[in-house]
C-alpha cells in the first residue's frame, strides 16, 4: 500500500511538473500583436495590424472536422514541408474560421519573416497570405473549445456587441493559445471585425 501511494504521489508530481513546464512555454511564445483600444469589460475592442499567415482551406463545417484536417497541414509546413526545409517557429494563436461557405485554419509567421523571406510550402494546399489591418471585439473563455463552447462565445460576443450598439462584420473566429495537452491555464477567444470611426 505504502509503494502505491509513493507511486501515485510520484506520478501526480510528474504530471504537475509537465503542466507547469508547458504552461510556461505556451507563455513564452511569440503572439501576435494588437493594441486594446477599449476594455468593455466582457469583451475588448483591438486593433490587429497586418502579419504574414500560413492557411489553409476546407469544407469542414465544424472546428474539430477543420482541426484535424488543418493543424496537420500547418504544422508540417512550419516543421521544414517548404522548399528550404526550414523549421520556422510556432507562434499563437491558431486562428480557425468554421462557416457554411469556405473554412480556414491559419498560423500567424512570427515577425522577423518579411513576406518574400518565407519558404514556400511543399504542400499546395498551404498558401501564404498577408492579412489586412483590422479592428476587432475579443471574447475570452477557458477551458477545451469545441463547436459547443465556441458557439454559445460567438453568441455571448454577438449579444454583448448588440448591446453596445456595435455591428460585427463577417464571421466569428477561433483563436486557440494552447496546445492540446495542456489541461491548466489554457486560454481561448473568439474574435469578430467590427467598424470603427476613428
Amino acid at each position: 500500500m505504502k509503494i502505491f501511494i509513493i507511486i501515485l504521489v510520484a506520478l501526480a508530481a510528474t504530471f504537475i511538473v509537465f503542466q507547469l513546464y508547458i504552461s510556461y512555454n505556451t507563455n513564452i511564445v511569440e503572439s501576435q500583436p494588437y493594441e486594446v483600444l477599449e476594455d468593455k469589460g466582457e469583451f475588448e475592442i483591438r486593433f490587429y495590424p497586418s502579419v504574414n499567415i500560413a492557411q489553409i482551406t476546407s469544407n469542414s463545417k465544424s472546428y474539430d472536422a477543420m482541426s484535424s484536417k488543418g493543424f496537420g497541414k500547418l504544422a508540417g509546413y512550419i516543421f521544414g514541408g517548404n522548399d528550404k526545409e526550414e523549421k520556422i517557429a510556432m507562434t499563437s494563436p491558431v486562428q480557425v474560421d468554421v462557416n457554411d461557405s469556405l473554412s480556414t485554419m491559419s498560423f500567424v509567421m512570427p515577425a522577423a519573416y518579411d513576406s518574400k523571406e518565407l519558404p514556400t510550402p511543399k504542400d499546395g494546399s498551404v498558401k501564404i497570405l498577408k492579412t489586412d489591418d483590422e479592428y476587432v471585439a475579443a471574447l475570452s473563455f477557458g477551458g477545451f473549445a469545441n463547436d459547443k463552447t465556441i458557439k454559445e462565445n460567438s453568441d455571448k460576443l454577438a449579444k454583448l456587441l448588440k448591446e453596445n450598439e456595435l455591428v460585427p462584420r463577417g464571421n466569428f473566429r477561433y483563436l486557440g493559445y494552447n496546445p492540446p495537452f495542456q489541461l491548466l491555464g489554457r486560454k481561448s477567444e473568439i474574435v469578430v471585425k467590427v467598424d470603427l470611426v476613428r
